[in-house]
């Protein structure tokens, strides 16, 4: 039988998804159901003084307004509020808890109704009064209040002394602004009211984290609440925490005893979680021949009044760079905004996207191609750990990138290369990111019919973890992958982390060959003990599942039918769960690279900004479904491609609100913005990371696109915009 992993393979869930037959958080209908609709605060800061709710309650088909004068109990402790990724310091934010606002858009009451329209009509009767308290939502305003928070990166040298003697000096502010994840999906929560258990069908990243969420929150029994995602229509980091909506609908559920649905609209969404607004200083010193002698990063980030998110923007140039000399500094502003969150690649998006631009501005400084920089600096350990890579092809990732780009035909001065009206710039620009791993358990039940069945409470929130789990399942077994059937996203299967970080490929699917194992050994057992066994004797590392036949790996005519071993043992199912415990390695630092290639086409007169190409090469290890991984990567790029030249959250800073709360004026790629998009994987064989040789794919794709094509802006017209998004008014007037 022919390997599944490495092969391209369709989603296994696709047919379900494109008939309607999967279904979503808010698609979950059951008799008696009641929609509510979230009534948000129209300040930024200050106090509730009064709710009044009587016109609200008397529209026909109303049953109840819920305030935070108006609700079940709830906890007073910050520890009941706590969810598995929530920042170590600072105070979780509690739903209609009190009568403190914290954020404009907060949530001040839920109307319940016998409809949606219904609710949400009644909702704007709702009249609410506040006591204003004077706010902040602008990050340059604060950025000098900011304060600094411990990372793990540590300086080595002296970086100012160092970048003051350099033959060579790059200094300069880059600016990322507030990103929404807008996901295709809304938020939405259905909670199902059953004689005092409940059973939740949110959108989320993490069944099981939410499950334990809502248990602190409502005080209830692990036994008594389940928590259900078995499909989710895009998360991007927003689904990783417990968002409000489920709150309110657990709390609509036991205040009226009957199911209770809560869907967020597109606005409300922009009362959620973001990638933080960032500026990021860079300082490069370089010597003459284009070795570098110090690297400075400082990053100050938004975060809120009531919690400490941060992620690492500063210490990507330690896993790229040689630098002898080295200093990073992160800052945290807070502003009266909701929480900041982890949005793809966190951290790296952000900061590497300053680093790839500082590093292109000191190569045209150095009159250096940008490509040669980069291999003349090739760092082939993390210098911050003082640890070797477990594998790195980096350097093949530039060969490869480079040559289907055809970037030796790249003429290296600005506005040199054009077609028709249009300016042509090529940039280009490095990816790096981690290859993570976490403990996650797995059960598989296998049939004597030859049909397994394996489950984990890992959520697929639209990567393919349905495929690539079926396809080593597959392989593990011995079994046709249409024998495979794949169970997720309900928090009362084997335990598993929340989907994110792009650790899940290579957690789960080393648990399911821990527990493929297992099962074996038990296959093995039986068939040892049959009648003049042709395997009596042999170790379990000693055969494998092939063609549904458990076979001796030195002799392959010595083999036993699986249904053959189980009908002699008197089996009709063989069940095991195992966890897969990854030791911790500190021998080698473990990451994913590319190498990012972009070309623009600028119009001279309108200073419109088309990407027509765009070459990633990654090297992630090993491949598990180059189909769904490709997937993966061009939709990282077509991110990329709206970090770069689309996405701004604009705030009226007088109100403290997201003024473009909708995608029509929040702009975000669409078909007429993405053009060719090629995408290369580098072979990667890992022996060290893990027995499958697996890194993530999910953060990848969007590291280092926004620095392309910014670089490759650059060159095409000469102007060099250091705030993002790069929009025509800033190009407009060349240099």
């Amino acid at each position: 039988m022919a390997s599944y992993i490495g092969t391209a393979t369709s989603r296994v869930d696709g047919r379900a998804k494109v008939t309607g037959e999967a279904r979503y958080a808010g698609e979950f209908n059951v008799p008696g159901l009641v929609q509510g609709y979230v009534v948000g605060s129209t300040i930024a800061k200050g106090r509730i003084i009064r709710i009044d709710t009587n016109e609200a309650l008397r529209v026909p088909g109303v049953i109840d307004v819920l305030t935070h004068q108006h609700r079940p109990s709830m906890p007073d402790r910050d520890d009941a509020y706590k969810d598995d990724v929530a920042p170590e310091k600072g105070s979780p934010y509690r739903p209609l808890y009190d009568d403190r606002i914290l954020f404009n858009g907060q949530p001040v009451a839920l109307v319940l109704a016998e409809d949606w329209e219904t609710a949400r009509f009644a909702a704007s009767l709702v009249r609410i009064e506040y006591r204003k308290e004077s706010h902040v939502t602008d990050l340059h305003a604060e950025r000098d209040k900011a304060f600094a928070v411990e990372k793990p990166e540590k300086p080595r040298g002296n970086a100012e002394k160092a970048f003051a003697a350099a033959d060579t000096r790059h200094e300069a502010e880059y600016f990322i602004p507030t990103e929404y994840h807008n996901p295709m999906e809304l938020f939405a929560s259905t909670a199902i009211w059953d004689d005092g258990k409940l059973v939740v069908y949110d959108k989320t990243q993490g069944v099981q984290n939410v499950q334990r969420y809502l248990c602190g929150v409502f005080e209830m029994q692990p036994d008594q609440l389940k928590v259900m995602s078995p499909y989710m229509g895009g998360g991007f980091g927003a689904g990783l925490r417990p968002q409000y909506q489920v709150v309110l609908a657990v709390l609509g559920a036991r205040a009226l005893k009957r199911p209770v649905r809560v869907v967020l609209d597109r606005a409300q969404m922009y009362g959620l979680c973001y990638r933080p607004a960032t500026i990021e200083r860079l300082a490069l010193g370089a010597k003459a021949g284009g070795t570098i002698d110090a690297i400075m990063h400082e990053a100050i980030a938004v975060t809120s009044q009531f919690e400490e998110f941060s992620r690492n923007d500063t210490g990507w140039a330690d896993l790229l760079y040689q630098n002898p000399n080295t200093k990073f500094v992160h800052r945290l502003a807070r502003l009266d905004v909701p929480a900041s969150s982890d949005m793809r690649a966190p951290g790296a998006a952000t900061g590497v996207y300053a680093l790839e631009c500082a590093m292109d501005e000191l190569a045209v400084a150095l009159k250096i191609d940008p490509v040669q920089l980069r291999l003349q600096c090739y760092s082939d350990r993390d210098q911050n750990t003082d640890l070797p890579y477990s594998s790195k092809q980096l350097r093949e990732c530039y060969r490869q990138g480079a040559a289907a780009f055809g970037w030796d035909k790249r003429n290296p001065e600005p506005r040199s290369m054009r077609d028709g009206n249009d300016l042509v710039g090529w940039g280009m620009a490095t990816g790096v990111w981690e290859a993570l791993q976490m403990p996650a358990a797995v059960r598989i039940v296998l049939t004597a019919n030859g049909h397994a069945e394996v489950a984990t409470a890992a959520s697929d929130i639209g990567t393919g973890t349905y495929t690539i789990m079926a396809q080593v399942a597959a392989d593990m077994l011995g079994l046709p992958i249409d024998n495979i059937s794949v169970k997720l996203g309900d928090s009362t299967l084997p335990q598993c982390p929340v989907e994110g970080g792009s650790w899940i490929a290579a957690s789960v699917c080393h648990a399911i060959a821990t527990t493929a194992r297992a099962v074996r050994g038990e296959l093995l057992e039986l068939a040892s003990h049959m009648k003049d066994s042709p395997l009596a004797g042999a170790d379990v590392d000693e055969v494998a599942l092939v063609d549904g036949k458990l076979i001796s790996k030195r002799d392959g005519a010595r083999a036993v039918p699986i249904a053959s071993a189980m009908q002699h043992g008197n089996a009709d199912r063989i069940t095991r769960e195992e966890t897969n415990n990854f030791e911790e390695d500190k021998s080698h630092a473990r990451n994913t690279h590319s190498a990012v290639f972009a070309e623009v086409k600028v119009d001279e007169e309108l200073g419109v900004i088309r990407v027509t190409r765009i070459v990633d090469a990654v090297a992630a290890g090993r491949i598990l479904n180059p189909k769904t991984a490709h997937s993966q990567v061009m939709g990282g790029v077509v991110w990329g491609i709206g970090m770069a030249l689309h996405e701004e959250a604009l705030f009226d800073h007088q109100f403290g609100r997201v003024m473009n709360a909708n995608i029509a004026e929040y702009h975000v790629p669409v078909n007429a913005d993405v053009h060719d998009i090629k995408v290369i994987f580098v072979d990667e064989p890992d022996e060290t990371i893990n027995l499958l040789g697996i890194k993530g794919l999910g953060e990848i794709g969007i590291v280092g696109v926004a620095a392309a094509i910014a670089n490759a802006v650059y060159h095409a017209t000469g102007k060099r915009v250091r705030d993002l998004p790069i929009t025509l008014d800033k190009v407009v007037q060349f240099e």
